[in-house]
């Protein structure tokens, strides 16, 4: 446990933090209305997936992750490989890059464009690898053959080598 708040207190995740907050105070003074509707709309069908993956390790962790009743979702006790992360490890962190991604897309400023940039690299650089620190200490070498089989935060590769999985079985 003594792991886990030194990484949610991580000088990444408070630099993540600010470049969110940044960001979104940005896209409100910055926001371009006459910028290009198609990235618009892309940016807003970005949003929504990036909502789904925001909220759906909530839902799973809580149902599968035998999560004690006092402590919040993060909390599991087992290894959740099944729904939502049965394609990504690291859902909610790949929403993180979504929304950042959503925020660039549909306010269209390059200093919206710059901090989202680095947020996304933020999220790939310093929050990915301390998580995966964490959870291979956490769960061990369940967690390493994980790591084999389901991407960190590529969809594509994961649906892919999810259908693959089912096909074989």
């Amino acid at each position: 446990m003594k792991q886990l708040k030194g990484f949610i207190l991580s000088s990444a995740w408070v630099l993540w933090i600010v470049l969110l907050i940044a960001q979104v105070i940005l896209s409100f003074f910055l926001y371009h209305p006459a910028g290009n509707q198609a990235f618009r709309i892309v940016g807003w069908i970005i949003g929504t997936v990036a909502g789904l993956f925001g909220v759906l390790p909530m839902i799973t962790l809580r149902k599968k992750g035998d999560v004690p009743k006092e402590k919040d979702y993060t909390h599991t006790t087992v290894l959740v490989d099944s729904g939502v992360y049965a394609v990504v490890r690291h859902p909610q962190y790949l929403s993180f890059v979504l929304l950042s991604l959503f925020l660039i897309l549909v306010a269209q400023h390059w200093l919206i464009a710059v901090t989202g940039i680095a947020a996304i690299a933020l999220v790939y650089t310093g929050i990915v690898p301390q998580a995966n620190q964490v959870n291979v200490e956490k769960f061990g070498d369940d967690y390493k053959r994980y790591m084999q089989s389901v991407p960190g935060m590529n969809c594509l590769a994961g649906i892919i080598r999810l259908l693959q999985r089912r096909k074989k079985s």
